[in-house]
């Protein structure tokens, strides 16, 4: 896993916009019925990549964030757009899903710690959690936009605001550094979201109308910007902790 600096985060919330914009412009460009198998086998390709090292490796990990992020969008509006479930309830629902993988999680290894991902079963763990918070978020962040009203951008500030609670409460109050990082990564789901939808969606829905396909490519370049920036200078990478030690 990387190192949790600044440009961790930075990275993050471009991919989860990336992903976003991506998934609606492949779901309006070729439909539902091949966008998503293709953002399936996309998925279990960066995977298989990914499991293939025993290390971090900036951009293998970084495609299963991305890929996980598409598929995620499309996970989370299937309950919505396809079954008709109202938003409330899919994001009830993708919110106990996490809370099941936590504990599962927690009650074979003993700890949720990133710092503690050094074997296969774990790392399996980490990356079930990571798209349960994806479609998670997505969920979440529909839900203020659209069924409480608020707005893309709107909603966007609203998670900025709820992003810095889990910052604050780690570096004033001592919040567990475990329980303040995956509060702030959930809530990178519906951060970018709502700026990707912000910039995608037509005035008519609070947006900039610039339309998926240019969105997907301005934020694709930006993603590419610093999962390269990461790579050539390893500045993530992780230095090696003392035996038995897995603290954030």
């Amino acid at each position: 896993m990387p190192q949790i600096i600044i440009l961790f985060w930075i990275a993050k919330v471009l991919s989860t916009a990336m992903g976003e914009a991506t998934s609606d412009y492949m779901n309006q460009a070729i439909g539902p019925a091949i966008a998503v198998p293709i953002m399936l086998i996309g998925l279990y390709l960066a995977l298989k990549l990914q499991f293939k090292e025993d290390r971090y490796v900036a951009w293998r990990y970084w495609l299963v964030v991305v890929m996980v992020a598409v598929f995620g969008t499309s996970a989370a509006d299937a309950l919505h757009v396809g079954l008709g479930i109202p938003y409330a309830l899919s994001t009830a629902f993708y919110a106990v899903v996490l809370a099941l993988i936590f504990i599962t999680w927690y009650r074979s290894e003993g700890t949720l710690s990133i710092h503690s991902i050094d074997t296969p079963r774990r790392e399996r763990f980490y990356w079930a959690t990571v798209l349960a918070t994806f479609a998670l978020g997505t969920a979440g962040g529909d839900l203020t936009a659209t069924e409480w009203h608020l707005g893309f951008l709107p909603s966007g500030l609203m998670f900025i605001a709820l992003i810095a609670v889990p910052a604050v409460a780690w570096w004033r109050f001592g919040l567990n550094p475990v329980v303040a990082f995956w509060f702030a990564y959930i809530v990178t789901r519906p951060l970018g979201a709502s700026f990707a939808d912000w910039l995608d969606a037509t005035h008519r829905l609070t947006g900039l109308a610039l339309g998926a396909g240019p969105v997907t490519v301005g934020l694709a370049a930006l993603v590419a910007t610093a999962i390269g920036y990461l790579a050539v200078t390893r500045v993530d990478v992780q230095p090696a902790l003392p035996e038995g030690v897995a603290t954030l």
